[in-house]
This record gives C-alpha cells, structure tokens and sequence, in this order.
C-alpha cells in the first residue's frame, strides 16, 4: 500500500488533504498526532517512510524541509510542496496539469512537484493559452483583479474576518508586490510585470479573478468569439476547467466568486463590449479547492497512476 505524509496536516489546507484521502481506502495514511507535530524525530522518520509527502508548511519550513530530505541517506519520499517555496525553481514541476500539452505527464513523472498558488491558477488559466497562441505578446500591459474567500489566509486571518467589527471587503499588496507575480509571470511566459490587485472578501470559499483586455493591443485581429474558441481548444478534454459556453455566458447578469466554492473545479467566462473592442476574460474557482488542496490532489493522483504503471 503507498505510504502518503502530509507533513503540516494541521493547517487549512493540510486539513483539507487529509480530509480528502481520509475517504480512500487504498492508502496508508502516516499521520503525526496533534502532540507530536514538533518531534522532529518523528517527522524524519516518516519522511524516510513515505512514498509521497505533501508539504502543507510555511515557505522558509518547507525549503527547511527539503534540505533535510536531501541529506537523508536512502530517502526517496516524491514532493508535493503546496507552499510558495519552489514554483518558480527550474528542477520542479509545476503542478497544473492543464498549463500546456503534457503537463500532466511530466507530473506524474516527477520528483517534485510544486503546487500552484490560488491566484496564479486562475490567472495563469486565462493568460496563458492566448500566449501560446500568439495573440498576446509578452510585454502585453495585463490588469489582474482578484477577490478571494478569506480561507486562503489561514487561521490568523480566519479568526480576523469573522469579527463583527472586521470590514468585509479589503484590498492588499498595494506596493503591486504579491509573492504570486513572479509564479504568474514564468508561468503565464510574460516579461512585462501585470498590475495584480488582490483583495479578500467576508466570504469563506470562493474565487474570482479578472483580466480585462483592449483588442486593439493584440498581436493579432481578433474578437471574443476566436478568443474563445482558443481557451475552449486548450481545455479541450479537461476534467476540472470549463470554458462556459457563448449562449451561457449572454445569459449571465452575474458572476458569482462563490460559485464553484466547495469544489475542485474552475469555471472560465470571456465576457466583452457590443463594439468589440474591450474583453473580459474570467475564471471563477475554490481557493483551497482547484486552487489549493485540490490542486493537490490531483497532483497526487498523477504520481499515483506512475508509481502503478
């Protein structure tokens, strides 16, 4: 039976794993008492046990971590590293399987593997097939706005937003520095740094992220309808991404960033003026679902299906 260690399995989204494989049978779960989680001795072992970690920790435990690993003689655990810590690293792989033609294999080949953040997943769903395409260049002045369920900061900002007294709505990273921009960048292939304006919202689970496009700044003539055609190819065959269909999207009023919230999925909108001129496009998704603890699990299950072949 395969050995699988959430290490960090107490946090919100090593809660979420946990919760998750807690319902497959035909895995052997190491998991560290609440107690325990600090005994070192403890974690090594299961690390040298394991035939895949995830990692649910702080960026500067999980780099930590992997030096450990490193230096551990006969270790030969595989890594899913949900944290911040190597998703721009040149040696990992980055966990979205749907990012570009055999992503999916090269994670279910891979040593390591790094899971994508909340944000860059949806951005990088929306920028990175019109890249591809060649209709955008990579210096294309891209907006990226995004409202988050207030999940995705953890315990501390958990017990913040349910105050009463805590505003329901707020903007942050107002320097234009989100730890995201660099993930985004190499993985949407942009050189030009994108204006990426986050906020959260008093709301548990749920995401929304928005790029708003000027059709006459493209590389190439083009119009909502060949824009969507583009993203439809590319997720083509997809099981979690959907590309709303053209008569669903002029029947919507609304979005909702809520809309997929408890699940693993994520929902794709291209939206735009009666002129033609200005686009829209919109991924909607579950912060710790696609874009954290489910992102992960299907990383999982891709290391999984190699480790049976």
């Amino acid at each position: 039976m395969v050995k699988i260690f959430i290490d960090g399995e107490y946090g919100t989204t090593g809660l979420q794993i946990q919760q998750r494989l807690s319902k497959k049978n035909n895995l052997d779960i190491l998991s560290i008492p609440k107690a325990d989680r600090y005994n070192t001795n403890l974690r090594i072992d299961y690390l040298r046990s394991s035939d895949i970690t995830i990692l649910c920790l702080p960026d500067h435990i999980a780099r930590k971590t992997i030096d450990t690993i490193e230096q551990l003689k006969g270790c030969q655990t595989r890594i899913i590293d949900t944290s911040t810590a190597h998703r721009t690293e040149k040696n990992w792989t980055y966990g979205f399987p749907e990012l570009t033609k055999n992503q999916n294999i090269r994670i279910s080949a891979a040593k390591r593997v790094s899971n994508p953040g909340c944000y860059p997943t949806g951005a990088i769903s929306l920028i990175r097939p019109l890249r591809e395409s060649g209709i955008i260049e990579a210096d294309y002045p891209l907006t990226i706005n995004a409202v988050s369920g207030y999940t995705g900061g953890g315990k501390k900002l958990i017990a913040t937003m349910e105050l009463e007294s805590h505003p329901h709505y707020f903007l942050y990273a107002l320097r234009l520095n989100h730890k995201h921009i660099k993930e985004i960048m190499i993985h949407s292939q942009l050189y030009q740094t994108p204006i990426f304006t986050p906020a959260v919202s008093a709301f548990p689970q749920g995401m929304i992220i928005s790029i708003p496009l000027h059709m006459k700044l493209m590389k190439k003539k083009v119009n909502l309808t060949i824009i969507h055609e583009i993203l439809q190819k590319h997720y083509d065959g997809t099981n979690l991404i959907e590309v709303a269909s053209i008569h669903e999207i002029l029947s919507k009023k609304e979005i909702h960033a809520e809309e997929l919230s408890h699940t693993d999925k994520m929902k794709i909108y291209i939206t735009g003026s009666r002129n033609g001129e200005l686009a829209n496009l919109i991924a909607v998704l579950d912060n710790l679902g696609k874009g954290a603890a489910g992102a992960a699990i299907q990383n999982l299950n891709l290391m999984l299906e190699n480790k049976y072949q």
